[in-house]
């Protein structure tokens, strides 16, 4: 993978995290006082899920470099990483957030859709690179 298409996808995700914090403040302000904390989560969850398929979409349609399935698998391998340690690193120790606490949003049973965002996260880059016939 070209340094230019790994900065480039670098500069995407940081896009990405801006937008994650953004969904969670009005997530907190919006969502969860109207629908309770649950139905917050899970609707801020569907809405990340959306604008990581549309800009993983409109990033793998306008790269210009010579780029590969597994090099877009990278991609998602490197997004779905420094998405795992930026939550556990920024909500524990920047947050004060318990262990516990950072690992329930991984409950699916309890209702729980972070695991989905992160899944997109990982396969939107080679799913779109596929679709595309990149």
């Amino acid at each position: 993978m070209e340094i230019k298409v790994f900065l480039c996808a670098l500069g995407i995700w940081v896009i990405l995290l801006v937008l994650a914090i953004v969904n969670a403040v009005v997530r907190e302000s919006v969502y969860a006082p109207k629908l309770g904390k649950g139905l917050g989560h899970a609707v801020s969850s569907i809405i990340a899920i959306i604008y990581i398929l549309v800009i993983t979409y409109w990033f793998t349609d306008h790269i210009k470099a010579d780029v590969t399935g597994v090099d877009l698998f990278w991609i998602g391998v490197l997004w779905f990483i420094l998405t795992i340690v930026f939550e556990f690193g920024f909500g524990h120790y920047v947050m004060g957030r318990s262990w516990d606490y950072l690992l329930a949003d991984y409950n699916i049973l309890k209702g729980r859709l972070w695991s989905l965002v992160l899944l997109t996260m990982l396969i939107a880059p080679p799913f779109w690179g596929l679709m595309l016939g990149r």
